[in-house]
Parts: structure tokens; C-alpha cells; sequence
């Protein structure tokens, strides 16, 4: 099995042209080329599960087109998305951000999906899929963190009575890498499939560890890499793993 994760940055692209006419022009503005080649590269990749985080679903920035659906159309896989806030959050009236979301994309059969939410932090949606033999959490992690530490707990209790193997994978936002979720991934029973530690962020220069393929025993890893992909300010990760035997 191969899994992709990607924080494709809403598919605004990245440099000078996110800052053109104004600084943070593109968040607004957007960048109509950039979803074709964030498809293109995952196709290249041909991964059976996408995770992926910062999706806009369907707002004016990307004309109205939802990027999880695309993507997912264009590679003939199927869709489970929701936007990142609580139902009670002011972000759910706002435009462009309402429509700020997390997908998964999946190649084979999906057993079930539940939408969890944290209860602290404003990006508050947790993903969950469950395959066959395992089942895999799509998470964004607050940039606080205090609060990051206490969605942390949530995520913990979540993974404590779901029976099959688990993967945790998304962006965490750990600004001092793998140590700062060190006795989460230990009370968990998680190893990183990043064993080298390689920065996932900025994709221009990346200095930072803020993306994580997390996995539990009963999972066995494969293959692991960072590509040197441009199409959103973080890089993508693949990992190639097998769950009960090598």
C-alpha cells in the first residue's frame, strides 16, 4: 500500500506570485494552475490513499471548484472530506474560509468514515478511515501549543479503542519536530515513518519537521521519502508500508 499525504496550501501556489498585487494576495485571489499540477504529481505517484490537508472545497478562490472531488475525479478514486472547523465556529460563516477543509482519497474500498472534532484549537476536524485491515486519522494540529498538546490527548483517547492497527498522518504543526509529540507517539504505541527526521517545511528551504506519517505496530514501513515537490509552501511525504506481514 502507498500513502501520500500533502498539505497542498489550498492549491495557491507558493513565491512571489502568492504575494502579487498585495502581500497574501493568493489566498484570496488563488492560482488556477496549480490544482493541474498538484494532480498531476499525485497521479505520478500512484499512491491507493491521499491524504490531503488544506482543501478548498468549493469556494470563489478556486472558482467554485472543490479540489478533493477533482483531484479525486481525475484519478478515479474516492472522496471523504469536511471542512477544518467546529459546527459552533465564526470560520463556518465566513467567506472562502467555510470552505477550508481536510480529505482523504482512496483508491480501494473504504469500510467506514467518521468525522471526530477536537475541542480546543480553531482547526478542529479529525478524519478517520477505516480500511479493512487498519484504519488511518487525517489531522491538522493548532499553531498554539497549548492547544496542540491538548488535541493531543483527544487524538490519544480516539486511537485507544479503535481495534485494528492505526496510522496518524497530517500536519501537527510541530515547530520542534518529532520531540514535542515524543510521549504521545510512546503512550500510543507510534513510531514516525520518518526515521531520519527530513523537514517538511518550507518547501523552498525546509528547515522544520511539521508533517507526520505515524504508525502502530501490525504496520510494517517499507519505503519512506520526502520528494522535493514545489506546488504548496510544505512537502509531501510517501510511505509504502504493509499491515501484518513484510
Amino acid at each position: 500500500m502507498r500513502l501520500l499525504l500533502y498539505n497542498i496550501r489550498y492549491a495557491v501556489g507558493g513565491g512571489a506570485s502568492m504575494h502579487m498585487p498585495l502581500p497574501g494576495a493568493g489566498y484570496v485571489l488563488g492560482n488556477q494552475n496549480v490544482l493541474p499540477e498538484i494532480t498531476s504529481f499525485i497521479k505520478s505517484v500512484d499512491p491507493d490513499i491521499v491524504g490531503l490537508v488544506e482543501v478548498d472545497t468549493g469556494s470563489i478562490r478556486s472558482r467554485m471548484v472543490n479540489q478533493a472531488e477533482k483531484i479525486a475525479s481525475d484519478l478515479g478514486m474516492n472522496s471523504s472530506y469536511e471542512t477544518k472547523y467546529g459546527e459552533k465556529s465564526i470560520n463556518k460563516l465566513l467567506p472562502i474560509v467555510r470552505k477550508q477543509g481536510n480529505a482523504f482519497l482512496a483508491a480501494s474500498r473504504v469500510h467506514g468514515k467518521k468525522f471526530h472534532y477536537f475541542d480546543t484549537g480553531i482547526k478542529r476536524l479529525i478524519i478517520e478511515i477505516e480500511m479493512e485491515h487498519y484504519a488511518i486519522f487525517l489531522v491538522h494540529l493548532s499553531l498554539k501549543y497549548r492547544h496542540r498538546h491538548l488535541q493531543l490527548r483527544t487524538l490519544y483517547d480516539l486511537i485507544a479503542v479503535t481495534e485494528k492497527p492505526v496510522i496518524v498522518t497530517g500536519d501537527f504543526n510541530t515547530f520542534w519536530g518529532e520531540n514535542e509529540i515524543y510521549l504521545f507517539m510512546k503512550a500510543a504505541g507510534l513510531k514516525s515513518a520518518n526515521v531520519d527526521s527530513l523537514p517538511t517545511y518550507p518547501s523552498r528551504s525546509a528547515r522544520k519537521e511539521l508533517d507526520f506519517i505515524l504508525y502502530q505496530d501490525g504496520i510494517t514501513v517499507n519505503h519512506f521519502e520526502v520528494p522535493q515537490v514545489r506546488h504548496s509552501d510544505h512537502l509531501p511525504l510517501i510511505c509504502d508500508f504493509n499491515v501484518g506481514t513484510k
